[in-house]
């Protein structure tokens, strides 16, 4: 039977305020799927595309983004974003001199 010592769980507890910052960070980054699928809020999807949310109405009242809407809150789903971006994806000219 193995005896632990103060050192053993000061040791311990250094390695867990070590590790503690990279849990917070996927705690608050890790969105629960649903279905295999991420939705995401008004807020998020604004904060992603570094848009205002009145750029964001703009594009659900032109039928841009499509979007699911609950009582009280507007999701979004993630692979139908992608999915408009991809198709509006333009690529950069090349000038020839």
């Amino acid at each position: 039977m193995n005896l632990y010592t103060n050192e053993d769980s000061q040791e311990l507890l250094q390695s867990l305020d070590r590790v503690l910052p990279y849990i917070e960070y996927a705690l608050k980054n890790n969105k629960p799927m649903f279905e295999g699928e991420r939705y995401l809020t008004s807020e998020e999807l604004c904060s992603i595309l570094k848009i205002s949310r009145r750029t964001l109405q703009y594009y659900r009242d032109d039928g841009i983004f499509p979007f699911i809407q609950l009582p009280g809150k507007v999701l979004f789903r993630e692979s139908d974003i992608r999915k408009v971006l991809e198709d509006r994806f333009r690529s950069a000219y090349q000038l020839n001199y």
